[in-house]
């Protein structure tokens, strides 16, 4: 359920929103990847839902990119 409300959030932003979101998970992924390798990483499920999270805004700005084709 979390999920798709994650997903109902994205959808309502736009393509320069997406960018932004995804730049910054980018940063958050590095920097959980980071904690992990000096071994400071306290939640390491939160590594799989922001690598989830990125796939997310990736496919949804493939999306968008294929119906503005489109139209």
């Amino acid at each position: 359920m979390k999920s798709d409300q994650r997903l109902s959030d994205l959808r309502a932003l736009s393509a320069d929103q997406l960018s932004d979101e995804l730049v910054n998970l980018k940063k958050e992924q590095f920097n959980l990847r980071f904690q992990g390798a000096t071994g400071q990483l306290e939640n390491v499920a939160r590594v799989r839902e922001v690598r989830r999270d990125i796939a997310r805004v990736r496919t949804l700005q493939r999306q968008k990119t294929l119906d503005t084709a489109k139209a």
